[in-house]
C-alpha cells in the first residue's frame, strides 16, 4: 500500500536579503509561481515564495533520481545538496527578529507514531531547516489535525486558525511538513489617517470603484525609479530599521498590468532607484489567498513526486516508491493600511516620522489602477502579489 506526505505552507508574511544560491533561487521561484498563479485567477492574490521554497527545499532533501531533478529545477535549486543545506543553515536564522520588526519562521514534522525517518533526513531537517519534529496518530485524525492547527496558531499569534481540516489525513499518512511564517513591522514614514480619502480606483479602464487612500500630502523623499523598458513605477516604501521594505510596481497605463506581468522576472530583479521627492496616493487593501501549489508545481514539470509508486523519496524514508506527496498547500494573509503592513492578521503600531516642508513640486506616484507588490527583507522576497480590486 502506498503512503503519503503532506505539505502543508502556512503563511503570514516573509522577507528576507542574502546573495547565496538559495536566496537566488527564491527570488527566482518569485517570478516563476506568481506568472503561474496569475494564468488562471484573475482577482487580487498573494504567496510567499519563500515559504514554499522552505518547504520544497526540505522535501528535496529527502528525494532522488528524477524526483530530486523536477523539484530542484522547478524551484531553482543549485545543483549541490551541501549548497542548499548550507543556505537554509545561513538564511533562516538571520531572518529572525530584528529590533526593528518581528519576523518568525518555523519548520515543524509530524511523524506518524512509529514511522521511522531515515537518520540523515532528520539531520538535516533538523541542523540545516531547524525542523522540529513530533510523533502523531493521523487515524485519529480530527485529534491529529487539531495538535497540528495548534502549533500553527501558536507560531502566527493565534492569527491563523483551523487551516488543516480533519479529511486532510488519514491511516496512509505518514508525514506532514509545516512552515509557519509571521510578520509585523512599522512604517519608517506612516501615513496620517486624516488624509485618506476616497478615489476613483480604475480595476480597468471601463470598470471604477471607489476605495480609499492613503496619501502623504505633503511629499516625503522615497525610493523611486520611472523605467521606460518596463512602461512603469517603482515605489519602495521601507519598514522601520531599513532591513524590509514593500515595493509597489505601477504600470504607466491603467491596463497595463498583464504587460507588466509578462516581463515579470525583470521587474522583480534589483533596481536603481534613487531618493526622490513624491506625492503618494496608495489604496488600502486587504487579501487573504489559498494557493494550490500541487497544481502550479505540476505545470512546472513537477510530476514524478506526486506519482503513485514512482515517487522517489527513498532519502526520507523506505524505498522508492513507497512514499508520495499529495498535497502542497499554502495559505496568506496580508492587510496594508495607514498604519503599515499587518501579515497573518498581526496586529501592530507604527511610530511617525516627522514631516518636512519642500519648496518644489513632488513627482507623483498615484496608484489609481492595478498594481504588483512585493515585500523583501534582506534581499530576498517573501511576499508577491497584485492588486486588481482593492475595494473586494
Amino acid at each position: 500500500m502506498k503512503t503519503s506526505l503532506i505539505i502543508l505552507s502556512f503563511i503570514g508574511i516573509v522577507l528576507a536579503n542574502d546573495e547565496d544560491d538559495f536566496t537566488k533561487a527564491n527570488n527566482k521561484f518569485a517570478s516563476t509561481v506568481y506568472s503561474e498563479i496569475a494564468k488562471n485567477k484573475k482577482e487580487n492574490f498573494l504567496v510567499s515564495p519563500f515559504s514554499a521554497e522552505t518547504i520544497l527545499a526540505l522535501t528535496h532533501a529527502g528525494a532522488k533520481g528524477p524526483t530530486a531533478q523536477e523539484l530542484q529545477n522547478a524551484i531553482h535549486l543549485p545543483g549541490d545538496n551541501k549548497k542548499i543545506e548550507e543556505g537554509a543553515k545561513t538564511l533562516l536564522p538571520s531572518l529572525q527578529t530584528h529590533d526593528a520588526y518581528t519576523l518568525k519562521t518555523a519548520n515543524k514534522m509530524y511523524i506518524k507514531n512509529n514511522f521511522e525517518i531515515k537518520p540523515d533526513f532528520k539531520q538535516v531537517a533538523t541542523e540545516a531547516f531547524f525542523a522540529d519534529s513530533e510523533s502523531i496518530d493521523f487515524v485519529e485524525n480530527v485529534k491529529a489535525a487539531e495538535t497540528m492547527n495548534k502549533w500553527v496558531e501558536k507560531q502566527t499569534e493565534n492569527r491563523i486558525q483551523n487551516l488543516i481540516s480533519p479529511d486532510v489525513v488519514n491511516n496512509e499518512t505518514r508525514l506532514v511538513l509545516i512552515n509557519a511564517l509571521y510578520f509585523k513591522a512599522n512604517w519608517s514614514s506612516r501615513f496620517h489617517l486624516s488624509y485618506t480619502k476616497k478615489i476613483d480606483f480604475y480595476k480597468s479602464v471601463a470598470d471604477v470603484v471607489k476605495v480609499d487612500a492613503m496619501i502623504n500630502k505633503h511629499g516625503q523623499r522615497f525610493l523611486f525609479f520611472d523605467c521606460h523598458h518596463l512602461n512603469a513605477k517603482f515605489l519602495e516604501l521601507p519598514f522601520k530599521g531599513e532591513e524590509a521594505s514593500m515595493t509597489f510596481i505601477l504600470p504607466n497605463d491603467k491596463d497595463g498590468l498583464p504587460q507588466l506581468e509578462s516581463d515579470l522576472e525583470r521587474a522583480l530583479v534589483p533596481h536603481n532607484l534613487t531618493r526622490e521627492r513624491l506625492r503618494v496616493q496608495l489604496p488600502k487593501f486587504k487579501i487573504e489567498s489559498k494557493i494550490d501549489l500541487k497544481k502550479i508545481l505540476k505545470n512546472l514539470g513537477v510530476v514524478t513526486v506526486f506519482t503513485d509508486f514512482q515517487a522517489d523519496l527513498s532519502g526520507i524514508a523506505g524505498e522508492p516508491g513507497d512514499l508520495v506527496v499529495n498535497e502542497v498547500v499554502q495559505k496568506s494573509f496580508i492587510d496594508v493600511n495607514e498604519e503599515g503592513v499587518e501579515a497573518a492578521a498581526a496586529t501592530f503600531a507604527l511610530v511617525a516620522v516627522p514631516m518636512m516642508g519642500f519648496s518644489n513640486k513632488p513627482k507623483e506616484f498615484l496608484a489609481d489602477h492595478p498594481f504588483i507588490f512585493y515585500i523583501r527583507v534582506k534581499g530576498v522576497i517573501i511576499f508577491v502579489g497584485r492588486v486588481i480590486d482593492p475595494s473586494n
